[in-house]
């Protein structure tokens, strides 16, 4: 019988490997999955929870939905670490990959995949009543006549709000002033109040305020009108043109797990997604569906980084 060559034995080998990743997307999820995300009660635990509920109705199997307060370093640190089997998920937003081009935190996005982008969330940009202003350009002509004079609320450094305030301040060419929160509920209170002027919010967070006429809003920060929001302008189409920003909500995996559990995943989450009453649950919570490919999700991340370092001066 003729030697094995070595280019044999690597064959054999990989066809092995192919055999037993096709073998483990037939039968996974086997087990209990866990979806790391954020603190409870934003919009990043809301997408996770709605889309580890789908998957598990898909599945038949469950989906934990597993909170990490504190920094977004936190859960991708958790994610980042974990086996890349499929088992340990990670459902996040843009602070995880804006926030260390701000602050000293470790970068994780070099050893996590992609899946899919699961939900989009323009912000608003609302006002209290008492500000002069109520337009963008009225807005903008107030601040630049009272330098330092508004103050907008914000959540942590590379949050979303925070990096859409900042953007507007740079393309704007004004200077808005940070009073930072920990959390959404005391920031909104305060905005409220009329102890902080502005605020870039969450559609979801502020739109019956909005209808009830406690805040005023100005401008979404999306490049196109959202039906979120009815009737309101684009901040680029009302006095800072090439302005956008959105909040993006996506599901990553460890960096080397199978791409066959890769795809199995993103073709659920398309399923998910895709049904009205997703699309009505996450809707009513002020988010759009998102969708593409993983490659879609990858360059979502890479042009919001690109954008926010050509932009915006860390602090």
């Amino acid at each position: 019988m003729p030697a094995i060559t070595l280019t044999q034995r690597l064959a054999a080998a990989a066809a092995v490997m192919l055999c037993t990743i096709a073998a483990q997307a037939q039968t996974y999820p086997a087990k209990p999955v866990r979806i790391v995300t954020a603190a409870p009660g934003g919009g990043v635990d809301f997408t996770a929870r709605v889309l580890g509920q789908g998957y598990a109705a898909l599945f038949g199997q469950s989906f934990i939905i597993e909170n990490r307060g504190g920094a977004a370093t936190i859960p991708a640190q958790n994610v980042a670490g974990a086996d890349a089997d499929g088992y340990t998920l990670l459902l996040h937003n843009n602070t995880i990959w804006t926030a260390p081009l701000f602050e000293k935190l470790p970068d994780y996005m070099s050893q996590l995949a992609p899946i899919v982008l699961a939900t989009r969330s323009p912000n608003l940009l609302v006002i209290h009543p008492s500000v002069q202003a109520r337009s963008v350009r009225e807005l903008i002509a107030l601040a630049k006549a009272k330098p330092g004079g508004l103050n907008y609320a914000s959540g942590p450094v590379g949050a979303a709000n925070y990096l859409s305030a900042e953007l507007f301040n740079h393309m704007a060419g004004v200077q808005l002033v940070r009073v930072g929160y920990k959390g959404g509920a005391p920031a909104m209170s305060d905005l409220m109040g009329g102890q902080v002027q502005v605020m870039f919010a969450t559609t979801g967070s502020v739109i019956q305020h909005v209808k009830s006429g406690r805040l005023i809003a100005l401008g979404v920060t999306g490049a196109e009108p959202t039906p979120l929001a009815p009737g309101v302008p684009t901040i680029a189409a009302s006095g800072v043109p090439g302005y956008e920003l959105i909040a993006i909500y996506g599901l990553f995996a460890p960096a080397k797990t199978p791409p066959a559990i890769i795809a199995t995943l993103h073709k659920a989450a398309l399923q998910v997604l895709a049904q009205a009453e997703v699309k009505e649950k996450l809707f009513a919570s002020g988010m759009e569906t998102g969708g593409g490919t993983p490659k879609d999700f990858d360059n979502a991340v890479k042009g919001d980084v690109a954008r926010i370092q050509k932009t915006i001066k860390p602090h």
